[in-house]
């Protein structure tokens, strides 16, 4: 796609520094009435800084910016309302308990006089329709909808509020392959519908599907725009990480050992159907599925996450009940990091030492005893295994980047010497150079004897990192595969209509 419409929104020469950290060193930045650009870059290249000036969060320091041709500051939410752009955080922001009509209206009702239900209902039909959701009955609790829903929803809030220009941070990063495929169908029909869009994300197959354009930025500054059409998957890697990335999974070179994790006819709330498993060491398995299939409450029941009904688990031939808590996981040796870091995976307000030694205080604290020694000395390791800065020790966490604080949520179990190590989405809003960086950890420790299970949504990450597949559907097991004879499209197909469940 190549659209060559009346330029929106051009910026030139944008600034923008705390204190004596400089996070935009001069961006240029231009987009076009109805199309899709991409804006790309590692976390730290400068993205949220320069949206949050598009949103008016923040002033810049320097620079020119021009909506429609003509010299326009920004600088407060209310200017950048008035020059029609709207900002979609990644975090949705919904009230469950009110309606899809008066979510879409929280900013104010578009007319006048007394507002019942059914009025308001009338006026969000269109909205609906927008983001294509106009089955959907304007009166029911966005609390009931799926999450693509919602995601949908508050972006029709911003069409009620007149946006031309619509800013998508992270649409899809905590959706599955079928929701993203509707919000990729809306970004199309707004952009068809003449809104301008900035798109950002990690998930770069999206790039290809639908955008225009991609502008990338690295180190606070920007690359020239170019055509989606004149660009390939290494080419747009290499422009946001500044040199080429060869492999984007590590070889799988391990040979696997004996049976380390073991479970038979395993169930749980979440798990109806008895679940059997084998995974032995230097093996990494991948559980393939969408929210709700039962991949991620797999590793939460093997974790202690959840609580088991029936069955047993074994490790290194071991028979347990299974456990009740991660602390009673944890004795056994098997350590389980979630797919919500921000939620149970870190401690944002700590800093990264006393994250990475959360769970091994018995090995820092011997007899009750807190040791600031022992501390240090275990952070430096378990940093050096995870390549976390170890200048950073002090840092809070939650003000790192999403691979450093994915790699400080991985890290923090390697101090407990896991045989067994649980990861739910393992690369969930992290940058492509993290993401490689993240795969190297976890073939390393395959290799070091580690067994290791992984869910994900993300099939290329699935078919790429594991040595064995295993994809869900509706809690059930549909085949364990090999990831060099399954295709894409098979995985696709076995997570989301396997070929039983059609007949």
């Amino acid at each position: 796609m190549d659209k060559t419409g009346q330029v929106v929104l051009e910026m030139k020469g944008i600034t923008k520094s705390f204190g004596a950290v400089r996070a935009l060193g001069g961006v240029d930045f231009e987009l076009r009435r109805g199309e899709v650009m991409a804006l790309l870059g590692e976390n730290g290249a400068g993205k949220s800084t320069l949206v949050k000036v598009l949103a008016g969060l923040h002033a810049p320091d320097s620079g020119d910016i021009r909506i429609d041709g003509k010299p326009f500051a920004l600088g407060s939410t209310k200017l950048s309302h008035a020059a029609g752009i709207a900002v979609a955080e990644q975090e949705i922001s919904v009230i469950g308990t009110l309606t899809a009509a008066e979510n879409i209206f929280l900013g104010g009702v578009p007319f006048r006089g007394p507002w019942t239900r059914r009025r308001l209902a009338a006026r969000a039909r269109p909205y609906l329709d927008a983001v294509g959701l106009g089955h959907l009955d304007p009166a029911v609790p966005v609390e009931r909808l799926a999450v693509a829903e919602r995601q949908l929803i508050e972006i029709a809030r911003l069409l009620a509020t007149d946006a031309r220009i619509l800013i998508l941070d992270e649409p899809t990063a905590a959706l599955n392959d079928s929701d993203i495929e509707k919000v990729k169908a809306m970004v199309r029909r707004l952009a068809d519908a003449g809104h301008s869009i900035i798109y950002v994300t990690h998930r770069l197959g999206e790039v290809f599907e639908i955008a225009d354009r991609i502008t990338t930025l690295r180190g606070g500054r920007s690359s020239p725009a170019v055509n989606v059409s004149d660009m390939t998957l290494d080419k747009v890697i290499e422009k946001m990480i500044g040199r080429p990335l060869e492999e984007m999974f590590p070889p799988r070179v391990s040979k696997p050992g004996a049976v380390v994790l073991e479970m038979r006819g395993v169930t749980s709330r979440a798990l109806p159907l008895p679940q059997d498993l084998q995974v032995r060491a230097g093996e990494i398995v991948g559980i393939a599925g969408q929210v709700g299939s039962g991949a991620e409450a797999l590793l939460r029941a093997i974790g202690g996450a959840d609580v088991v009904e029936s069955g047993f688990i074994s490790v290194d031939g071991t028979r347990f009940p299974p456990a009740h808590s991660l602390a009673e996981a944890k004795l056994r040796g098997v350590g389980y990091c979630s797919s919500d870091r921000k939620l149970d995976g870190i401690f944002a307000e700590l800093p990264v030492s006393a994250n990475l030694v959360s769970p091994s205080m018995d090995r820092v604290a011997p007899g009750g005893i807190v040791s600031r020694r022992r501390i240090r000395s275990l952070t430096a390791e378990l940093s050096g295994q995870m390549a976390i800065d170890p200048g950073r020790a002090g840092y809070k966490v939650g003000a790192l980047s999403g691979g450093n604080q994915q790699k400080v949520a991985l890290g923090k179990w390697l101090g407990i010497g896991p045989r067994v190590l649980l990861v739910s989405e393992p690369t969930r809003g992290v940058d492509v150079g993290a993401r490689a960086e993240i795969y190297g950890h976890l073939r390393r420790l395959a290799e070091e004897g580690m067994a290791i299970v992984f869910s994900s949504s993300d099939i290329d990450e699935v078919r790429g990192l594991a040595d064995r597949v295993i994809p869900m559907y509706r809690g059930r097991q549909v085949r364990i595969a090999d990831p060099d004879r399954i295709t894409s499209q098979e995985l696709v197909r076995d997570i989301t209509h396997p070929e039983d469940e059609a007949a």
